[in-house]
């Protein structure tokens, strides 16, 4: 939008508005040229420039922006829309603090009270994140329309305060105005960012009410967010509803229904979802690859991640941090390390979270050493490291058995000015406790200067396990009973500490204890992916159809790394019974029969890869060492705590696990 300012001897200003029907995202300001001395170098051809409309003033007693010092001098007639593009342009420079400017020289203006200029200027701070003085200049406003309420609805919505954005609701429905789709759809993506899914359901439900009655519910963009409100609460079934009903879909929609999924972990129906998708010639976005990518992680599904990924790369995506990171999580989690270090090399931008992502890969995969290599790099790189970057480091340096650098690295938490939280204090008593120093774990707990939970003497018991120690490891499972009585993990450690040193009373105690309390055990279940299909065992499971060959191929296993030194460690028999029973009762875990199954299933030669529940038991972490040998294949195993990589005999934890 361009204007003729034009200056006459007897100083007075007039402006007529050109080019009408040019958007004032293209505007430009266009003076005739001046023999006034006073022009600014800047405007001294005449031509106000779109770039120079937000020169600073060229005296310390101006504004602070010379355009107003123009309007201040006469120079220029005030003008309503020349006061928008100066808003739209801070807003869209992201520069709250010339905006601030341009807000006191309209408060001084015959424009204070224009609700289109106010509406404007209300949303250069909430674009710009300044929700104080969003609010401020709402509540100074003398007059509020829609557009008004809808700005700071969304502002709240859009920066995690949801609960502000559903205040203002009711508040605007008592002065008798209406809503449209958008204020609509930003009330619902503030429920949808409730801490819990019960306050997400509660008001979401109320909403959906709300929109029914007002005839919005199948509006697009409304009904996208009610599905997605629907999705983050895990009603799938209600999201599937609203979505068939949407006369209108769009990548949003599609968006909302496959991240739905992917929080549950249901690769199979993200997946299927994608491919309609595609047929369908929806574009998919960076949200929807890395939402797939999620889901894969969250199972392990390399082979259905790396398809995606082979997609995306064939449709031009490029790899930007946000989807990066989660692509590099799919392929840590999936047991792929060298893939994850190979997207980490080519991410577009590396932010923290990246370099975290990072960090948590080599933790999980219990390279301790190359974690710290890799924090050292971080530092060089110019980074500041935040509370998460020491936990995943504390973290590797616990699995690796890094007492002196875990030790350290915790006591730096200080010079960064970050204070330990609770999985900082579980990590260091896992730390102490896996180095067999339980009484140093248990003098760190008590001089703790926050109250341990039951996480802290958790790790303690899962120490004593390790090292069977039976009476610190009781002392320790009180502590947990009374702060989480509901929690099977602990009850099953302590009895598992009982068994290892043959106090069968002991043992049944426990299980008595946790009948009464109502508590049951986790089911162990190890699972194998094979040509995209996933296949799940349980121990002594029978109901798989290859059951019979599943049992003969480990039965030839087990006979070849027994020739080759495999004993069976029956103190992992948790049942008392005589040695040859609880011989048989090992060969039958359901990692076992995964890699079994795997071995019949698989070409020869290639890579098998076993996800577990649980904690993998320690004969069969003995088992699969000697098999890995035997079968000339490498087997990766991932459980609850980490990675275990088997090759010819030997497994990358170092049996320090």
């Amino acid at each position: 939008m361009n204007f003729i300012i034009r200056k006459f001897k007897c100083n007075r200003i007039t402006s007529s508005l050109l080019s009408s029907t040019q958007s004032a995202s293209r505007f430009s300001t266009a003076a005739v040229a001046s023999n006034d001395p006073q022009i600014s170098e800047p405007f001294s051809s005449g031509i106000i420039q779109d770039k120079d409309l937000l020169v600073k003033s060229l005296h310390p007693s101006g504004t602070g922006l010379h355009i107003l010092d123009l309007l201040d001098e006469g120079s220029l007639e005030p003008n309503p829309t020349l006061y928008h593009v100066l808003l739209k342009k801070c807003t869209f420079l992201r520069k709250p603090k010339l905006g601030k400017i341009v807000h006191a020289h309209i408060l001084n203006s015959p424009f204070r009270d224009d609700v289109v200029i106010l509406n404007t200027l209300l949303n250069m701070y909430a674009k710009c994140g300044c929700l104080d003085d969003a609010r401020n200049s709402f509540d100074e406003m003398p007059v509020r329309d829609m557009v008004t309420w809808t700005t700071l609805i969304t502002a709240y919505s859009q920066h995690d305060r949801p609960f502000d954005a559903l205040l203002l609701f009711p508040q605007m429905l008592s002065l008798g105005l209406f809503p449209n789709e958008f204020t609509l759809s930003s009330l619902l993506k503030a429920s949808a960012a409730l801490p819990d899914t019960t306050r997400i359901y509660f008001h979401g439900t109320q909403l959906h009410g709300f929109c029914f009655k007002c005839g919005f519910h199948s509006n697009v963009y409304v009904g996208s967010s009610l599905l997605d409100m629907y999705a983050r609460c895990g009603c799938m079934d209600e999201a599937h509803f609203l979505f068939d009903v949407l006369t209108t879909k769009n990548e949003v929609s599609w968006n909302a229904l496959i991240a739905g999924h992917a929080r549950k972990g249901q690769v199979d129906h993200a997946l299927r979802l994608f491919l309609k998708m595609l047929r369908l010639d929806f574009q998919p976005t960076h949200f929807t690859f890395s939402s797939i990518f999620g889901a894969c992680a969250s199972t392990g599904s390399l082979e259905q991640g790396k398809w995606v990924h082979a997609h995306m790369l064939k449709s031009g995506g490029e790899i930007i941090a946000f989807m990066g990171n989660t692509l590099l999580h799919m392929y840590a989690k999936s047991g792929s390390i060298q893939d994850a270090k190979m997207i980490f090399g080519r991410l577009a931008k590396r932010d923290l979270v990246s370099w975290n992502s990072m960090l948590t890969a080599y933790a999980q995969h219990g390279l301790g050493k190359e974690a710290v290599q890799f924090f050292q790099e971080l530092l060089r790189a110019g980074l500041v490291p935040n509370d998460i970057t020491f936990l995943c480091l504390l973290t590797a340096c616990s699995r690796a058995g890094l007492l002196d650098e875990g030790r350290y690295y915790f006591k730096l938490m200080r010079k960064y000015n970050i204070e330990a939280g609770i999985s900082h204090y579980v990590t260091i008593v896992d730390l102490l406790g896996r180095a067999g120093l339980l009484d140093e774990a248990k003098r760190f707990i008590n001089e703790m200067p926050i109250q341990p939970t039951a996480a802290v003497w958790g790790a303690l018991l899962g120490a004593c396990r390790m090292h069977k120690n039976v009476e610190m490891g009781s002392f320790a499972a009180e502590r947990v009973f009374e702060l989480d009585p509901t929690d099977s993990g602990p009850h099953v450690l302590l009895s598992n500490i009982y068994a290892s040193g043959d106090r069968w009373r002991d043992v049944a105690k426990v299980r008595k204890l946790m009948k009464e309390s109502g508590v049951k055990k986790e089911p162990a279940c190890s699972w194998v992916e094979i040509q995209n299909t996933v296949h799940m065992f349980v121990a002594n499971d029978d109901s798989h159809p290859q059951m019979e060959a599943i049992h003969k191929k480990w039965g030839e296993i087990s006979a070849r790394i027994k020739e080759i030194g495999y004993v069976p460690d029956t103190s992992h028999v948790l049942f008392y019974m005589d040695q040859q029973e609880r011989e048989a009762k090992l060969q039958y875990h359901s990692e076992k029969l995964a890699l079994a199954f795997a071995l019949l299933n698989s070409p020869p030669g290639s890579t098998i890869r076993i996800k577990k529940n649980i904690r993998v038991c320690g004969d069969c972490h003995s088992a699969f060492k000697f098999a890995s040998r035997v079968v000339k294949r490498e087997i990766i195993v991932r459980d609850t705590n980490r990675f275990h990589h088997f090759h010819d005999g030997s497994c990358s934890c170092g049996d320090y696990w």
